[in-house]
Order: C-alpha cells, then sequence, then structure tokens
C-alpha cells in the first residue's frame, strides 16, 4: 500500500493501481466515459483528465490509465482542468450532437456549440464494446478498423461476424445506446453486426432466453453438460 493524495485528502491505495478507480472508490466525482472497471484501461474519451504532481513536476494525465505511485498530489478539478475537459466536451458534442449522455456533459460544462465540423455519429469510440466483446466475452467479434476520421468499430470487413454469440454485452456497455439488441419470434438480432441467432426455449416455461448458439459456447468453455443449458436461470432455481 501507498499513501497518495487527492485534492489534499491523503489516501491509502495499492501501488499500481489505476488512479480513476481508487478516486471514484474515495468518492471523488471525475467524469468518464471510457472506463469500466471490468476491462482495462483505454484512455480513448480523455474526460478523465487530473492534475498529478510528482517531485516537482505536475502534469494533466488521463487517470484511468495512470498508475498509482507513493508520494503523488493529484488534482481533480481546477481552471486547467475544467479547460480541457471543455474542449473534450466540445469534440465529442461535434461527433454525437444528438447522444443525450454528450449532451448532458455539454451543458454540465457549458458547452452550447462547437467549432468542430458535425459528424452525427451516434458511436464516440470509446472501445467498451470491443474490450468487452474481447477481454470478456472471448470472441473478438468485432474490432477497431481504419485510422483517423476513418476509424470505428464493427465486425472485420463489415459482414456478419460469425463468432458473434449474441450475447448482447456490448449492448448493455455502450454509453451511447448506439448498439442496439432486437428479439422477435425466435431469434435475436444485434444490429449494429447485422448478426441474427435463434433462441433457446426453456423446456419447462417454454419462454426463449438465450441464442442457442450462445449456450453451445458456454457449454464447450465450461465443459458443463448441454442439459444444463436447456433451462433458463429462472426455472434452474
Amino acid at each position: 500500500m501507498v499513501t497518495i493524495t487527492i485534492d489534499g485528502k491523503k489516501i491509502e491505495a495499492k501501488e499500481g493501481e489505476m488512479l480513476l478507480p481508487v478516486a471514484l472508490d474515495n468518492g471523488f466525482d471525475i467524469p468518464h466515459l471510457c472506463y469500466h472497471e471490468a476491462l482495462s484501461p483505454y484512455g480513448a474519451c480523455r474526460l478523465c483528465l487530473v492534475e498529478v504532481k510528482k517531485g516537482n513536476r505536475t502534469k494533466l494525465t488521463t487517470s484511468c490509465n495512470y498508475p498509482v505511485m507513493e508520494g503523488i498530489e493529484v488534482i481533480t478539478d481546477s481552471e486547467n482542468i475544467r479547460r480541457a475537459r471543455k474542449m473534450v466536451v466540445e469534440l465529442l458534442l461535434a461527433r454525437s450532437p444528438n447522444v443525450p449522455i454528450i449532451k448532458k456533459l455539454a451543458e454540465k460544462y457549458g458547452v452550447t456549440s462547437t467549432r468542430f465540423k458535425i459528424e452525427n455519429e451516434d458511436c464516440i469510440l470509446c472501445g467498451l464494446c470491443e474490450r468487452v466483446c474481447r477481454e470478456i466475452v472471448g470472441v473478438s467479434a468485432i474490432t477497431f478498423m481504419g485510422r483517423g476520421d476513418k476509424r470505428e468499430v464493427g465486425p472485420p470487413f463489415k459482414i456478419e461476424p460469425e463468432v458473434c454469440i449474441g450475447c448482447g454485452a456490448c449492448v448493455y456497455i455502450c454509453p451511447t445506446d448506439c448498439i442496439k439488441l432486437e428479439e422477435k419470434n425466435d431469434e435475436r438480432t444485434i444490429v449494429r453486426w447485422n448478426r441474427t441467432l435463434r433462441m433457446r426455449r426453456c423446456k419447462i416455461c417454454g419462454e426463449k432466453f438465450a441464442p442457442w448458439f450462445q449456450l453451445e459456447y458456454f457449454s464447450k468453455l465450461t465443459n458443463i453438460p448441454k442439459d444444463f443449458f436447456e433451462v433458463c436461470p429462472n426455472c434452474r432455481k
């Protein structure tokens, strides 16, 4: 354990742990869009900027991927930080002017307009969907493609990802709600990836509860007998 200072308050934290979760766990309010505690830090949205003083040097840095170390002093709110965050919000507003969470951030930071070209995109390239698919689900059905203003996230070659199990993790983790899940009849579709899978119905209650492909994947991954996946979680209790 090491001791750091955040906004004048002494905090004990595990050395090497990332600064953002330490600050959040101790009640400090730092905005973020691309961070999730279950995933590796990515530093994409830049909203979690803080000032870190180490020795005689002070720098502005993203807190989600800055490791805690003995003696550092952290400021979570200052004129420099607010100015930098305001610029980030202005860029996000130019990319996604109609996304509710971006509009809320713009209101919070007093950004009423943007000097940049309006793109009207609903994806902010936070990478949460790509990371949850790769790191948690383990199938890597989607990835980043292109560079610069051509950068986007989706299935390779923009065709239906055959390894996607239709679990919906990407849907639930997306901060802008741009990945939609639809269920109709006996099928589930992840709309953004154009992936449609047949659903399985519980052999007890008859309700559909998961795609067949997903359950087969879990069965192979865990070596749990297949009949375990013939019953929905509610009837399994």
